[in-house]
């Protein structure tokens, strides 16, 4: 079912090299595709999406955009004890992301300049929430929940119908909650168009963020440049540092926590106890044999999952930072000890009892998280996303003379003459 490799500096590398393949397959061969989707909204705007609703999704809804009236209608059918799950979820959220907020400042000197930098949120933002059997309410208030604490005016979510064109009642609640203002029904690349370019019934936007299939990510990343986009994110991933101390049984299920979600998922175990390492494969058997996805879990694990054997646990370490995972647990003996040591990660979990489905939904931390080994250079999504931010400079005439020399020098030095002239105009007789 999985494979054990033991570390050896060489053969754990291969297997990276494998995952990043992976994460680019299939990409090429839908970008024509979308490309076409993309021009066709860009050209016929609404008809284009509906003809597109109408081919992908069986049926077109009555009315693309929800009434307020008839999103009360459908949350009052939820169960309420998930109404309150959502709530209770969304208060850890927004309690975690509002200490990221940051203040516009300014700063005076004593020659009367002022300089300082502006912070306020984007004007509009686009929420992509996919329907059918990938919907993920979890999804929405990670999404929404800091573009509101950002000071965005706006926040436009599109969401797949489902076949009798009906929405999901359980994304709209989970909208309603986290503060979203309007919500189409729409899906697919063609929905990614419309927010990016607008149509008469959809509003432009400056940012579009929200998981999505192959269609969706590839949409996003050929509208990069029009609009603001979060990630490009890949297949999910977890990695789990854990020593002899740790609980095979729970090592087992986080393992297939994210082999779940996608035949490419990748679950991978760093132990440095081969004891633990057979343990854990046992596990894997046993547990896997009584899940739902029991087909995807089997096939990710098999292709995309590995137990590498490590000599110590400084060799797990240096691994994992050179993986630099979407998630990653630490179930060791002292889990906090590690916290300084691993600088490539998503999001960290520590403890045997952190595990990482308590980051997917409640715990507060951002869930959309960079992949692929792009956490080396990329942060989680945050208030810091939804934030554009300007600086102001005010100098006296007095202030300007004292630096004019250094500033023509440093122009003339780039053969920038008009830029010299700017400043020499300022002061010449």
């Amino acid at each position: 079912m999985i494979t054990t490799v033991v570390a050896n500096g060489k053969d754990e590398y291969k297997f990276i090299e494998t995952l990043k393949e992976r994460s680019q397959s299939g990409a090429k061969d839908v970008s024509d595709v979308v490309l076409d989707i993309l021009n066709n909204v860009k050209e016929n705007g609404d008809k284009a999406v509906y003809d597109y609703t109408v081919k992908f999704d069986g049926k077109a809804p009555e009315n693309v955009e929800i009434s307020k009236e008839e999103i009360d209608s459908l949350i009052s059918g939820c169960d309420k004890d998930y109404i309150e799950t959502l709530k209770k979820a969304a208060a850890n959220i927004s309690d975690f992301h509002k200490r990221q907020v940051q203040q516009s400042w300014l700063t005076t000197k004593e020659n009367g300049v002022i300089m300082g930098q502006r912070v306020r949120g984007l004007e509009r933002v686009g929420l992509y929430v996919p329907g059918g059997t990938a919907a993920y309410p979890s999804s929405v208030l990670m999404n929404a929940i800091p573009a509101k604490l950002a000071g965005c005016k706006e926040i436009v979510m599109t969401t797949p119908p489902s076949k009798d064109g009906k929405p999901n009642p359980d994304i709209i609640a989970a909208a309603k909650i986290a503060g979203v203002d309007r919500i189409f029904l729409m899906g697919g690349a063609q929905a990614v168009a419309a927010l990016a370019y607008g149509t008469m019934q959809v509003p432009k936007v400056d940012k579009i963020v929200g998981p999505g299939n192959i269609f969706v990510a590839t949409a996003k990343k050929l509208l990069y440049g029009v609009v603001d986009i979060d990630m490009i994110a890949g297949p999910s991933e977890i990695l789990i540092v854990a020593d002899k101390t740790a609980n095979a049984k729970f090592l087992a299920a986080d393992l297939m926590s994210q082999a779940e979600h996608d035949k490419l998922a990748s679950s991978i175990l760093l132990t440095n106890s081969k004891a633990l390492a057979e343990e854990v494969k046992a596990e894997l058997k046993a547990q896997c044999a009584k899940l739902e996805r029991k087909e995807i879990i089997e096939s990710s694990l098999k292709n995309y999952g590995a137990i590498i054997v490590c000599s110590d646990m400084n060799q797990a370490v240096k691994f994992a930072n050179d993986l630099a995972p979407e998630h990653l647990e630490v179930c060791c003996e002292n889990p906090m000890e590690y916290i300084g040591k691993l600088d490539n990660a998503g999001s960290v979990f520590l403890g045997n009892y952190s595990p990482e489905p308590l980051g997917d939904y409640f715990a507060g931390p951002n869930h959309v998280l960079p992949t692929s080994g792009t956490a080396r250079f990329f942060s989680p999504l945050s208030v810091d996303s939804f934030v554009k931010k300007s600086s102001f400079i005010y100098y006296t005439e007095d202030a300007l003379r004292g630096q004019a020399d250094d500033i023509v020098r440093f122009a003339e030095v780039e053969g920038l003459t008009a830029h010299a002239n700017s400043i020499k105009v300022r002061f010449d007789k």
